[in-house]
C-alpha cells in the first residue's frame, strides 16, 4: 500500500508536480513521504515521516531542482515506520547511485539480502525496497541491462519508479499485482505525441497534474526515459493472464482511478448492485461506512429502491493525528472516527462496507447505531470474507486475527451483533470488475496464491531484536 510518481520535464518545476502527484496518492500511504530529483545526473532527496503536506513546504520544494523527479507515499508492509525506511531511498553502489520508490512486496527478499551481504553490499534499512535499489546500483552493466537483470531476480509484487544516470526508470512485475501507468503532459494547443512523460500508481495522479493517460506500464516491462525520449525494455516474460490485486478494486484505489480501463467507482457501484440482488434486506435506509463503502452503498440503494443516507459522519482527521487520545477517549473507540445522524433512530438500516477483517470496528459501529435508536442493523459487505494474508503489498492482519478465517458467517454476525450479515459472492465481485478471474489476484479471499510464498513472513523480520 504505497504510491509512486515520476516525471521527466526539463522545462517544468518537477518537484512541485511530484508534490501534487503525491497529494493525489496520499490514500495509498500516510506514514512517510519523499521526493528525489535529478539535476544533470546529480541526485537530491528529501523524505520524512508524515503526510505529504507535513513533509514539504514551499521552501523545501524550492530547494529540489532538476529536470526529473520521483516521489513516494509509504504504508509499511516490510520494515517499521521509521525514517530509514522512508522513500525514495538512495543507494550508493559500486556501479551507480540509485534513488528508488517501490509499491508492492517481495517474497524472496531474504535470499537476496543474504546474497548481497555475501557480495559485500551493506543495507541500511529494514525495507525490502532497498534490495531492489542495491541490485541495480551494484551491477556494472549498462543501466537498462542492470534494471532488467534485477527484475529477473525479484519475486513478488513490485511497481517501481527510480532515478539514476539522468534517467527516469519505471518497471513492473510480470504478474502486474500493483497498478502503474504512463501519461504525458502536453503544451496548451499542442497536437500529436509530444509532451513530458509522467508515471504514477494511479490515473487520478495523471489527472491532477494535467497529464493524459497513454498506457499502462506492461507486466514485466521496464521503461527508461531520458533526454532522448522513452525506450521500453521487455525484461521479464509476463506470467499468464496477470494478477492485478482485487483489493485495489474494492478498497485501495481511489474511486476516480481506472484500473485496466475500468473506473473503480463504477466497479464498486456494481458490487453494491450485485450485493442487493444476492442478499436483499427489508430496510428503511441504506447507509455506508465511509468512505470506501460509499459507492457500493449507492449501488445497493439503487438496486433495492431504498433511500440512501450518509447516516454516519466520519471525522477524516482523527486517524492521522500524531497526538494519541487519552484513556477516556480511547474507551469511546469508534466514536473518535464516526458519529451517527439522528435520522437513524427507529429505522431499519442496511449498513454497507467493503470488507470485515478483524471485526472489531464493525462490532462497535453496529452497537453505536443501536445505541442511537436503530430498530435493526443489517450489515452487507461488498466483497467475500477476507481469510488470507497478503504477501504482495497490503498490510492485512495475521490470519489468526482475521475473524472469517475460523468463523462462519452466522458466527461473525453474532460477534458483531448485527440483525443479519451477508457478503458478496466471489462470482459477483469478479463480475463487477469486468475483468476475468484469471487476471486477478484474489489470494486474500481464496487462500490460493499466484506465487510461492515464504513460510515465515513477519513484517518486522529484519528489525533488530532488543536484548
Amino acid at each position: 500500500m504505497c504510491g509512486v510518481f515520476g516525471v521527466h520535464a526539463a522545462e517544468r518545476d518537477v518537484a512541485r508536480l511530484t508534490y501534487f502527484g503525491l497529494f493525489s496518492l496520499q490514500h495509498r500511504g500516510q506514514e512517510s513521504a519523499g521526493i528525489a530529483v535529478s539535476e544533470h545526473g546529480r541526485l537530491t532527496a528529501l523524505r520524512d515521516l508524515g503526510l505529504v503536506t507535513q513533509v514539504f513546504d514551499e521552501q523545501k520544494l524550492h530547494g529540489l531542482r532538476g529536470e526529473i523527479a520521483i516521489g513516494h507515499t509509504r504504508y509499511s508492509t516490510t520494515g517499521s515506520s521509521q525514517w530509514s525506511n522512508a522513500q525514495p531511498l538512495v543507494q550508493h553502489g559500486s556501479a551507480r547511485t540509485v534513488a528508488l520508490g517501490h509499491n508492492g512486496n517481495l517474497v524472496n527478499e531474504s535470499v537476496l539480502r543474504e546474497r548481497l551481504h555475501a557480495e559485500g553490499v551493506t543495507l541500511r534499512s529494514t525495507s525490502d525496497s532497498e534490495v531492489i535499489a542495491a541490485l541495480i546500483a551494484n551491477d556494472a552493466a549498462p543501466l537498462d541491462e542492470a534494471v532488467a537483470t534485477a527484475m529477473r531476480r525479484l519475486e513478488g509484487a513490485y511497481s517501481v519508479v527510480a532515478l539514476s544516470e539522468g534517467t527516469l526508470i519505471a518497471f513492473r512485475d510480470p504478474l502486474g499485482f500493483r497498478p502503474l501507468v504512463l501519461g504525458r503532459i502536453h503544451e496548451a494547443g499542442s497536437v500529436g505525441g509530444q509532451g513530458d512523460w509522467v508515471v504514477a500508481s494511479e490515473t487520478c495522479a495523471l489527472d491532477l497534474v494535467g497529464a493524459k493517460f497513454v498506457r499502462e506500464v506492461e507486466r514485466g516491462e521496464a521503461v527508461l526515459i531520458d533526454d532522448n525520449g522513452l525506450r521500453s525494455v521487455p525484461a521479464v516474460e509476463p506470467d499468464g493472464g496477470g494478477a492485478l490485486c482485487i483489493f485495489e478494486f474494492f478498497y485501495l484505489a481511489r474511486p476516480d482511478t481506472k484500473l485496466s480501463g475500468i473506473e473503480v467507482h463504477g466497479a464498486r457501484v456494481r458490487m453494491g448492485e450485485r450485493l442487493a440482488l444476492e442478499a436483499p434486506a427489508d430496510v428503511d435506509l441504506v447507509l455506508p461506512i465511509p468512505d470506501s463503502g460509499t459507492p457500493a452503498a449507492i449501488g445497493f440503494s439503487r438496486a433495492l429502491g431504498v433511500p440512501f443516507s450518509e447516516g454516519l459522519i466520519k471525522n477524516r482527521y482523527i486517524a492521522r493525528t500524531f497526538i494519541q487520545p487519552d484513556q477516556e477517549l480511547r474507551r469511546q473507540g469508534v466514536r473518535l472516527k464516526f458519529n451517527p445522524l439522528a435520522e437513524v433512530a427507529g429505522k431499519r438500516l442496511a449498513v454497507v462496507d467493503d470488507s470485515i477483517v478483524r471485526g472489531n470496528t464493525t462490532q462497535q459501529i453496529v452497537a453505536m447505531l443501536f445505541d442511537a435508536g436503530a430498530a435493526e442493523v443489517h450489515v452487507r459487505i461488498s466483497s467475500p470474507p477476507v481469510i488470507g494474508q497478503c504477501f504482495y503489498g497490503i498490510d492485512l492482519a495475521d490470519p489468526a486475527e482475521m475473524i472469517a478465517s475460523d468463523k462462519t458467517v452466522e458466527e461473525i454476525r453474532a460477534y458483531i451483533g448485527a440483525t443479519s450479515l451477508a457478503y458478496l459472492s466471489h462470482d459477483g465481485l469478479v463480475a463487477a470488475t469486468k475483468r476475468p478471474a484469471s487476471e486477478l489476484c484474489r489470494a486474500c479471499l481464496t487462500g490460493e496464491y499466484p506465487t510461492p510464498v515464504p513460510i515465515e513472513h513477519a513484517k518486522l523480520r529484519f528489525e533488530e531484536v532488543p536484548t
